[in-house]
């Protein structure tokens, strides 16, 4: 699979990333490296534990490396995500929070195959 066809797979806009980034081999490089670097994992322990102001904050840096790296999708899943919970809980977190996990799996299922 190339990594256009991971943008693809994933709902990423290569030629926003490929302009950023230059080179395929760049671009990979960071995609392995997402999962341990996005917040996800701070994410999903704040919401487990109704904390939701370190959510905002790990929602806000998964927004912000996906807006890096253009996973369009999670970038727009999170950044709503982001602003549900902006002043603490509100009744949309539920439901941002599942397409969020959504998104982040059919990257992480990429990452995987190419890892």
């Amino acid at each position: 699979m190339t990594v256009e066809e991971c943008y693809n797979a994933f709902g990423g806009d290569y030629k926003q990333a490929a302009g950023r980034l230059y080179s395929d081999a760049i671009i990979k490089k960071f995609m392995i490296k997402f999962p341990s670097q996005c917040g996800y994992d701070e994410l999903c322990k704040a919401i487990e534990e109704k904390d939701y102001k370190a959510a905002f904050a790990a929602a806000h840096t998964l927004k912000g490396v996906c807006m890096n790296l253009s996973f369009t999708a999670l970038e727009e899943s999170s950044s709503m995500l982001t602003e549900a919970l902006r002043n603490g809980f509100s009744e949309e977190v539920p439901g941002l929070y599942i397409k969020v996990q959504s998104d982040y799996k059919r990257i992480l299922d990429v990452i995987n195959e190419i890892a």
